[in-house]
């Protein structure tokens, strides 16, 4: 969900995209969003953007003509800006101001939850306090005179969520600042800013070593204001930048230095370097090496064997042949197939003769 910084952001976005450009005819909002429409059209118009918390001002002037107009603009969920081409608009882009000239471009407000809200010729809200990234004397002064409000009898994470004294602030931003000073998310919030009134340097500090000791052991009003600057700072460093004055190594250096990184880098059959030693073989001193105790524990299986024979022994070496399957004496019994067992039950053999009786 966008917060101070992403609403920062976004202002500033406006300012340095829309730099130079004109924009001319009515403002266009989509036919789905529920927002009021703009009843503003101009031949020639700029626009300019400014932030303050979570809300983001677009102003409409005119080149020539009447005076300008202001849209006051609340994020949402999902809302951003965005400048592409006029023939290919992103989908739920629900409010668009156009350029003028033969490649025309938007303007985009683009919010595909539908939360975002705007308003012509709108204010700021009133009852949102100073921010947080703009307005950090006019924020710390709003909260330490007003502790006796009811709302800092909340926990402390319920508390930072109020923007009548935290303009600005949302939900990962106040996981990170309490994080940071290990307050316990439930602690009372008066508790935890009381402590802040009496916050006083000593007087025998130099002016650096106070900002040293600021910047060691920040407040909790102070991470307030200093890890949303960090976030609106966290895309301008790019990845793998050097330091200035160190120029980029040359691929074709022969120097002692470079040769065998540049050589695993190029070649990509290259293995990596292994950090393990390799290991030592020692000959001479009593300890036997790889190949002497592969040969030992081959010899060590080959004893725990039963010898089958006299002859199998590990003097002689030599081979015993397989042993024959034993055979048990009685014949092999072979499965009469189910046509004689048929026959049988349906001519039983003749019995053997009685003793005594005389045939007839």
């Amino acid at each position: 969900m966008p917060e101070g910084p992403e609403l920062y952001l976004a202002g500033r976005f406006v300012n340095e995209a829309c730099r130079g450009l004109v924009f001319t005819g009515p403002v266009e909002k989509s036919s789905v969003s529920r927002n009021p429409e703009v009843p503003f059209c101009s031949s020639s118009y700029c626009i300019s953007a400014a932030s303050r918390g979570k809300e983001v001002k677009l102003t409409l002037t005119p080149l020539t003509g009447t005076g300008p107009t202001d849209l006051v603009f609340r994020f949402g969920m999902s809302g951003s800006f965005r400048l592409v081409p006029a023939d290919a608009l992103p989908r739920h882009a629900h409010l668009r101001f156009y350029t003028a000239g033969p490649c025309r471009r938007a303007l985009c407000f683009v919010d595909v939850r539908r939360f975002g809200r705007w308003e012509v010729q709108g204010t700021w809200q009133a009852g949102r306090g100073p921010c947080v990234l703009q307005e950090y004397q006019k924020f710390r002064e709003n909260v330490l005179q007003n502790l006796e409000d009811k709302v800092f009898n909340k926990p402390i994470c319920e508390a930072l969520l109020d923007q009548r004294f935290f303009n600005g602030i949302g939900n990962y931003l106040r996981a990170e600042i309490l994080y940071r000073l290990r307050i316990p998310p439930f602690e009372k919030a008066r508790t935890v800013l009381e402590a802040l009134r009496q916050r006083r340097l000593s007087s025998e500090l130099t002016l650096s070593q106070k900002v040293k000791a600021k910047l060691q052991n920040p407040d909790l009003l102070e991470l307030c204001h200093t890890v949303p600057m960090e976030v609106t700072h966290l895309g301008k460093k790019r990845r793998g930048s050097r330091p200035k004055g160190k120029a980029r190594p040359d691929p074709n250096t022969t120097d002692a230095e470079d040769t065998e990184p540049t050589r695993r880098r190029n070649d990509p059959k290259a293995g990596r370097r292994s950090s393990r030693k390799p290991r030592k073989e020692t000959v001479g001193t009593g300890t036997p090496g790889p190949e002497e105790r592969v040969e030992e524990a081959r010899i060590r299986t080959r004893s725990r064997r039963k010898p089958t024979a006299p002859e199998d022994s590990l003097a002689t070496g030599e081979r015993v042949p397989p042993r024959p399957r034993r055979d048990s004496g009685s014949a092999v019994r072979r499965r009469k197939p189910k046509k004689e067992k048929a026959n049988e039950l349906l001519c039983p053999p003749s019995l053997p003769p009685v003793m005594g009786t005389v045939p007839a």
